[in-house]
């Protein structure tokens, strides 16, 4: 069977992803940044002997490069890049009060993130059979479509990692490896929460970002698309 490595895979839609590929039969490398405390991933575990859990934070290039050394021998069918953060301290994201040092932590975790784990598994991505990656991003991060949400951080984090991957996949073009960036729509989850709103069931918004990525191929590679399959403008 395929093996998937997901990032932020102890809660929200990474563990949606973990579940349901699992169910499938997939191999599981579940990727989170502190896995003692991750209960509900090793309730998992304990059920799916496929699913193996691995330490590994994003935001720590260190944190990656170990975890990508320590499964250098492991092809990787498809990475899905989902950990991600946000803040609820909205009056500290908005024109006029800005906080630049949550704003750079944000960039690092959810742009510079999923690039860093991309690049680093690149190799294990390039032996596999399937040879795919995905991000988890938002239609908030279209410059196209101006929604009523003027959160500057995660809105910017999230436009910046699309034109990365849009790059990326790019250059990987000639290696066979496509790339897909996915919008989840506004999810059940505790980000999600967040804001009012969130009409999107967990298991909806995996389900549909699975068939998204199951029907990825080298001709959409570099689309960006809604969990739902609509096509969202850059």
């Amino acid at each position: 069977m395929p093996t998937v490595l997901i990032t932020g895979a102890n809660r929200g839609l990474g563990l949606g992803f973990v579940s349901q590929y699992a169910g499938e039969g997939w191999q599981v490398i579940a990727t989170c940044r502190s896995p003692e405390k991750a209960e509900s991933l090793k309730r998992l575990a304990g059920e799916n002997s496929q699913v193996n859990i691995v330490q590994m934070d994003v935001s720590d290039h260190d944190s990656v490069d170990a975890c990508a050394a320590l499964l250098s021998d492991q092809s990787i069918d498809l990475v899905v890049n989902n950990a991600g953060i946000a803040s609820n301290d909205f009056a500290h994201q908005m024109l006029g009060s800005f906080d630049f040092e949550n704003w750079e932590n944000i960039l690092r975790t959810n742009t510079l993130g999923p690039v860093k784990v991309s690049e680093a598994f690149l190799p294990n991505v390039k032996a596999s059979a399937q040879k795919k990656i995905a991000v988890v991003s938002s239609t908030v991060g279209s410059l196209t479509d101006m929604n009523a949400y003027p959160v500057y951080p995660y809105a910017t984090s999230k436009a910046a990692l699309n034109k990365g991957m849009r790059m990326m996949a790019e250059q990987l073009r000639d290696d066979g490896v496509s790339i897909i960036c996915l919008c989840p729509g506004h999810a059940k989850t505790d980000m999600g929460m967040m804001a009012e709103g969130a009409s999107v069931e967990v298991t909806d918004a995996v389900y549909g970002m699975r068939n998204e990525i199951a029907d990825l191929t080298m001709a959409t590679s570099g689309s960006f698309r809604r969990y739902n399959g609509e096509a969202i403008p850059w």
